[in-house]
């Protein structure tokens, strides 16, 4: 029997849902104004609209934004992508796999979120000065930060929430998702230049002009402030180190970020004005808002009804792990997977009675972390970095990224499970 609760959460979701999906407003606004409809009727009551917030990613989100405002005034993102863009002779599919794999890279070690801010000013310089779309090559960046994440057991909160759960172990993670995250890579970007090839080969028409145009630049001559440049590197580097060892030091990202750009603030002389107007506010309120329609779903228990809806057809092993890599994938690109992940933990361990769970962990940690390429707003990285292109002029609309992510949700989620399900199940 569904409750009150469950149908106006449901109905607020779907419209909320709808809104985005039409673009006829804002997805700030439609969120802020869903999550006022279950703010005022009490569907989460006010004392634990904390706990759905998730202050962390949007604090961290906020503090990084910060660093990165501060440092784009150095001219050391236009720095990085000159040297980037002469590195591959201007040749759009050299920038989008050299791009593809920088990002997989960092964000296997780094927050996929941390790791857009920092490379999306860079590669939006690049594809400006190539004169090329930079639609596919943010796209690119954005699935390949939501690839690496699923690598390490660092990469993606999800996989931090399965280890911990599961006690599994870093080098855990490093057997099982790394080798599946590093052939989805080189599935996405396949699927990304045949889905925009059209745009690369005019390119090729006038590649001999823009490859010297792309040689002749002067990357020293990008450096508008010497001085900061250089406090931006060892600040930026600092918080790098500090997230590797955050569990170590006791601090959670959120507070190392915190403390990076208020170090940096201090240290520069910027004006703190000047560098908290370009954060990204509306990207962070529809973050909150967010949260909080889908604190709703699980407040009201709607997405504990449906996980054991599905997991009650589940009698092998062989089921279990393809039907949680989709059942997953296609929750994750619809809502955050970290409730969702939250939500599954406890279903899979009450399988342990029948079956081993140690496969449908790495379902689990697939379709959470991968499932998010499927939508705009499927992942952090994503609303991240669609709000970031929106700023500089770059339109990326819901269709858009929903045409090529659901592609290729479908294609690096398809080759994962498979892989899982002969490595535990066999033919």
């Amino acid at each position: 029997m569904i409750s009150t609760g469950e149908i106006i959460a449901l109905s607020v979701f779907s419209g909320v849902y709808a809104l985005i999906m039409s673009e006829k407003i804002h997805r700030t606004v439609a969120a802020m104004v869903g999550a006022s409809v279950i703010m005022v009727l009490n569907i989460v009551p006010w004392d634990k609209i904390p706990k759905y917030l998730d202050l962390g990613t949007i604090l961290l989100l906020a503090g990084m934004m910060t660093v990165v405002n501060i440092a784009k005034d150095s001219g050391l993102f236009e720095y990085i992508a000159i040297k980037t863009a002469k590195l591959s002779k201007g040749d759009p599919m050299k920038v989008l796999l050299l791009f593809s794999v920088i990002t997989a890279l960092v964000s296997a070690f780094l927050d996929n979120v941390t790791t857009v801010l920092l490379l999306t000013p860079m590669l939006i310089y690049i594809t400006r000065q190539m004169d090329v779309n930079p639609v596919p090559f943010l796209l690119a960046e954005v699935f390949a930060s939501n690839i690496g994440g699923t690598a390490t057991l660092i990469g993606d909160p999800p996989n931090i929430m399965i280890g911990s759960a599961a006690g599994l172990s870093f080098n855990d993670f490093i057997l099982n998702m790394a080798p599946i995250a590093f052939l989805d890579l080189f599935v996405t970007v396949g699927i990304i230049y045949l889905a925009y090839r059209s745009a690369m080969n005019a390119h090729s028409n006038r590649s001999e002009v823009i490859t010297l145009s792309i040689m002749s630049l002067n990357e020293e001559d990008a450096i508008k402030d010497r001085m900061l440049f250089r406090k931006s590197i060892v600040m930026i580097a600092a918080i790098i180190v500090a997230f590797f060892f955050h569990d170590k030091l006791g601090l959670q990202p959120a507070v190392i970020a915190l403390t990076g750009a208020s170090i940096l603030l201090l240290w520069s002389g910027a004006s703190p004005e000047y560098a908290l107007e370009k954060v990204e506010w509306a990207t962070l309120f529809f973050f909150g808002g967010l949260f909080i329609i889908v604190g709703s779903l699980v407040e009201t228990g709607a997405i504990d009804q449906l996980a054991d809806w599905m997991l009650g057809y589940v009698h092998t092993e062989g089921q279990a792990i393809l039907l949680i890599s989709w059942f997953s994938a296609f929750s994750s690109a619809i809502v955050d997977n970290i409730p969702f992940t939250a939500t599954m933990i406890p279903l899979i361990k009450a399988m342990g009675n029948s079956m081993s769970t140690y496969p449908l962990w790495w379902a689990l940690s697939l379709g959470a972390c991968l499932g998010g390429n499927g939508t705009a707003i499927g992942a952090s990285a994503n609303v991240v970095v669609v709000g970031m292109a929106y700023r500089e002029g770059i339109k990326i609309t819901f269709g858009d990224f929903l045409k090529v992510g659901m592609v290729i949700m479908v294609a690096t989620v398809g080759l994962g499970s498979a892989l899982i399900w002969l490595r535990y199940v066999g033919l």
